[in-house]
């Protein structure tokens, strides 16, 4: 009798089993699909900053998109550099579809062979885009425009009769000691501060000697270097530092929040580029990341990003009348395009230079 019951019972599961009624799943497992897709539907990874660029893809830009071309866009937020990292780990079974870098790691991506081109030809929006923007050609698509500058809390400039600031040179003053707020090296804030200090020295990307040299004057008159946004703009926001170099939109968000800052754009002028779209080499979703990159830098998505407080990519579309007052550009203002090719190969040097010549330089005209 017994060995009839589990007859019978080996028999039902089979029966359940091809009816396609799920197992029990055990505690802790993970149940798996044969499909790649969840629930059928298409999916995208992109990969970019945290903060306000994650913040406009995830709340505007990916559900419009996804109504539009019903294609799920999952967001990892990370570093430009830490990504540039998982992508090239995963190189040869990508998990990343697009890839959004800084400058300097556009350039590498494409000399490690991590990129697959970008052009009008596959890009259609591209035709559309402010070239003074573009990072590296046929490369990546420029998303989140902006400038890295110097600015001020005019609030306490004014208080202490302090001059405003017109030059880079300006920043290594004793008027601000031990009240500053600029980026390490390791940061791209911080590098282009030094490449900006070599433009205002009679330097260049082949002599960037000046810029160091008065790198640590600038040293002098800190107390410290930061690592990061999430470190230099709380030290602005609670009056620790009133002089600082910053990507716009972070001014701008300071700004909008009520911190009395006024971006400069001083006589040397300042650095204009942008977060940028790189299609991963290999991905399996490249048509799908194509349609999602040509989306991002057209006009619906510039928006987007313009009332983010980016400036946006599209010829002749201006920054949200919110920002305008902050950040926003004249048609006077100097801006140039740094050449992140040369950018790539020195900044390793550079670096190494600066941790053992500027970094030591730190705080030793604080008190004098």
């Amino acid at each position: 009798m017994q060995k009839f019951i589990t007859i019978i019972a080996v028999f039902l599961l089979a029966v359940l089993t091809g009816c396609g009624v799920p197992t029990a799943q055990k505690p802790g497992e993970t149940q798996t699909s044969a499909a790649p897709e969840q629930g059928g539907a298409k999916q995208l990874t992109v990969a970019g900053n945290g903060g306000k660029i994650e913040k406009a893809i995830r709340d505007v830009i990916a559900p419009k998109f996804k109504e539009k071309t019903g294609i799920q866009i999952n967001y990892v937020a990370g570093l430009s550099g830490e990504i540039l990292s998982k992508v090239e780990l995963q190189k040869n079974a990508p998990q990343i579809d697009i890839a959004l870098y800084v400058p300097v790691d556009v350039q590498r991506a494409k000399e490690k062979g991590l990129t697959d081109p970008i052009d009008e030809t596959n890009v259609p929006a591209m035709k559309d885009v402010d070239p003074r923007f573009i990072v590296v050609e046929k490369t990546a698509a420029p998303a989140f425009g902006l400038v890295i500058a110097p600015a001020y809390n005019t609030e306490a400039f004014e208080k202490n009769g302090f001059k405003p600031i017109e030059s880079w040179n300006d920043l290594a003053r004793p008027d601000y000691k031990g009240k500053t707020a600029f980026a390490d090296i390791s940061n791209d804030w911080g590098f282009n501060t030094l490449y900006a200090l070599a433009l205002a020295n009679g330097g260049s990307i082949d002599n960037m000697e000046p810029g160091l040299k008065k790198a640590k004057e600038l040293a002098g008159y800190s107390s410290t270097f930061y690592k990061n946004s999430t470190q230099m703009m709380p030290a602005m926001q609670q009056g620790a530092a009133d002089v600082t170099v910053m990507g716009s939109y972070a001014i701008g968000d300071l700004a909008t929040s009520g911190v009395p800052l006024k971006m400069v754009v001083p006589k040397e002028g300042v650095p204009l580029q942008a977060f940028s779209a790189t299609l991963v080499k290999n991905t399996p979703h490249k048509k799908e990341a194509l349609e999602f990159i040509n989306y991002l830098i057209g006009e619906e998505s510039q928006k987007a990003t313009s009332e983010a407080g980016f400036y946006p990519v599209v010829k002749g579309m201006k920054i949200s009348d919110k920002y305008e007052p902050y950040i926003g550009l004249k048609e006077t203002d100097k801006t140039f395009k740094p050449d992140f090719a040369a950018f790539a190969k020195i900044r390793a040097e550079w670096t190494d230079r600066w941790a053992k010549e500027v970094t030591p330089q730190l705080g030793k005209l604080v008190n004098k």
